[in-house]
């Protein structure tokens, strides 16, 4: 067996919910653009998971303990069907970003659930994961990481940029990477589709017939966060204080909020990309043809939608990169990107108990 291939499964669970992404890749240790994503699938939440880690910002300390164990059983099931259904024999190690359920930097705090111990028991492999809380002990965001794999897998593009629950963008400035939270994008998309009987709004059919509301969307540029530097970031709970409640409070129909707000993310995007740059674009928002044709308008930027696998699956795979990275105490985890006090190698390693 070639010594320097690396074979990993990796997981991901965004703030938007579609489900769980898996991909089971293999790496080359000795140049890691050369990766092969060799399986992938997601698998949808059923209603209750999807309305239990919807409320899990609400629940106790000790409702929190038995979510991360109960959520860890889940993901050992879902990993075990993964392996089963591709008949993958040779496993290095399993690395799981678990589900953000808290994420409050400034306060010192961020959670992951999805307990390692019980998936590694489950699935009978090593398992690494709690990648983000080690960054917050050391000053930083906690957020993103998703840039060390854009750094070392994707240095061909000028910019990275993921539309998923969040948009984020990654890029090098004289020598550094440099990657923030630009602005929400699913979480807010999917809520209104949702209530117009859609899971999503697909292609952005449903905003490109929306009327746009002006005001709307000027009190939302005025947000605070549009003027900080990075490093910074975004979660759930700045959304349901910062942008819900404008949303609702304007008694419009979903239709204009859709219109309004994807609007609201174009302004926002554009406002960072300089022209002519050459941008990977992933997460599912890619999809999204009303959004992005309208960021091609407003900036003339090079906008590369690469093949769905790449589309869907990018964070998932970049957590198995960091799980190689930390597998080899080697930095996954950037300053220049987080704020921490120094780079770091990041991410908790479980063997199973038989």
């Amino acid at each position: 067996m070639n010594k320097s291939e690396v074979f990993a499964i990796g997981l991901m669970s965004g703030t938007s919910l579609d489900g769980i992404d898996l991909v089971y890749v293999k790496f080359d240790k000795n140049n890691y653009q050369d990766f092969d994503i060799l399986h992938s699938k997601t698998v949808s939440y059923s209603k209750k998971w999807k309305s239990t880690l919807q409320e899990a910002i609400h629940f106790s300390s000790d409702d929190l303990k038995e979510l991360n164990l109960n959520y860890g059983i889940l993901l050992g099931e879902v990993i075990n069907d993964f392996i089963d259904k591709f008949q993958i024999q040779n496993i290095d190690f399993i690395a799981s970003h678990g589900h953000t359920v808290l994420h409050q930097p400034h306060n010192g705090l961020t959670l992951q659930v999805g307990d390692g111990q019980t998936i590694a028991n489950s699935t009978h492999q090593k398992v690494i994961c709690d990648f983000r809380t080690q960054d917050v002990k050391l000053g930083g965001q906690g957020a993103p990481l998703v840039p060390i794999g854009d750094e070392l897998l994707f240095a061909d593009y000028d910019y990275c940029l993921n539309l998923g629950g969040f948009s984020n963008i990654s890029y090098n400035k004289e020598g550094k990477r440099i990657a923030y939270d630009i602005c929400p994008v699913n979480i807010v998309l999917n809520k209104y589709a949702k209530e117009l009987g859609f899971e999503y709004d697909d292609k952005g059919q449903i905003a490109a017939n929306g009327t746009f509301l002006i005001q709307l969307e000027a009190d939302l540029r005025a947000l605070d966060y549009y003027q900080q530097k990075p490093p910074k970031s975004l979660g759930l709970e700045w959304v349901q204080k910062e942008i819900f409640p404008r949303l609702e409070s304007s008694k419009r129909k979903p239709e204009d909020l859709l219109r309004t707000f994807t609007d609201h993310i174009v302004w926002a995007i554009a406002k960072v990309l300089p022209k002519n740059a050459k941008v990977l674009v992933t997460g599912g928002g890619a999809f999204n043809e009303y959004l992005i044709c309208e960021i091609q308008r407003q900036k003339k930027v090079n906008l590369v939608i690469p093949d769905h696998k790449l589309i869907n699956f990018k964070e998932a795979l970049i957590f198995a990169f960091l799980g190689l990275l930390r597998n080899e105490d080697k930095i996954n985890c950037l300053s220049s990107v987080t704020g921490a006090s120094r780079d770091h190698s990041s991410g908790d390693i479980f063997y199973p108990k038989f």
